[in-house]
């Protein structure tokens, strides 16, 4: 309903923005190069943060800027199943038949990617989601797919994206080879304080205003709150514009701030 009142083109807070739109933060710049270097290493990478923070955004960025003649993603989103079930999903991604037995998936998604990367010379990334929720059969068996001639090549990036929680877990002597294997690991924390301010006028201005619609106050009082994550700086920001429209005012004060705090929680 604030659109009309602020005179903003479209909902400044979609979730749907293009990958180049995106704000480009000191930590986003940061797991950028991160990425990049798991990329050309072929290792396995861990990334986490709190929900809302943005990493599997970001991480999609640097998959949408790879060449596809020379990187084939496959992405899985599904992580509270038993291995065959993982399995299974990563054989859709490749497009193989969905075998029955767990060794014949097995055999069918390693030669699939042998034969991409030796035949084709395409680099196969496979990003696992909302890893945190993956049993620890899963995690061991996503660490086996990815040993080729006995440890000595890589040939599939993999990539885990979760809470803090999976960091937690990888570290458990359980699953210390997989521990030891990863090769990028990093912990996406949300928004600096001084990046606020920024973020928030750079997605005003892709809605259509370059007003500072924001008082200092009110940032400060979004960030106390959020802690900088951005997705529940979206939600508070969206609701306080709401407040601010429906008092007839032109910027957002930290008493419209607090006004919209219960609307987010």
């Amino acid at each position: 309903m604030y659109r009309k009142h602020f005179g903003l083109s479209r909902h400044p807070f979609t979730k749907d923005l293009a990958t180049e739109d995106l704000f480009a933060s000191s930590a986003a710049s940061e797991l950028e190069v991160r990425l990049r270097y798991l990329l050309d290493l072929r290792g396995i990478g861990l990334v986490t943060g709190e929900p809302g923070g943005g990493k599997t955004t970001l991480c999609r960025k640097v998959v949408a800027s790879l060449h596809s003649g020379l990187y084939r993603v496959f992405y899985v989103p599904l992580s509270t199943g038993n291995v065959m079930d993982i399995y299974k999903s990563i054989a859709w991604e490749l497009g193989l038949p969905t075998e029955r037995s767990r060794a014949a998936l097995y055999r069918v998604i390693r030669a699939e990617v042998t034969r991409l990367s030796l035949e084709t010379k395409v680099r196969p990334v496979l990003i696992v989601d909302d890893a945190q929720y993956l049993r620890s059969d899963v995690l061991e068996e996503l660490r086996l797919i990815t040993n080729y001639e006995m440890d000595s090549q890589n040939r599939l990036c993999l990539l885990l994206i979760g809470q803090a929680e999976l960091r937690r877990r990888i570290g458990m002597a359980v699953h210390e080879a997989l521990n030891q294997r990863i090769a990028v690991r990093y912990h996406m924390p949300g928004l600096a304080r001084d990046e606020l301010g920024p973020y928030l006028t750079h997605l005003l201005r892709l809605a259509g205003t370059e007003l500072p619609l924001f008082e200092p106050a009110a940032l400060e009082a979004i960030y106390n709150v959020t802690s900088g994550l951005p997705r529940k700086v979206n939600s508070l920001a969206h609701h306080a514009l709401n407040a601010t429209a429906l008092a007839k005012k032109q910027t957002v004060t930290a008493d419209h701030i607090q006004a919209a705090v219960p609307e987010t929680t």
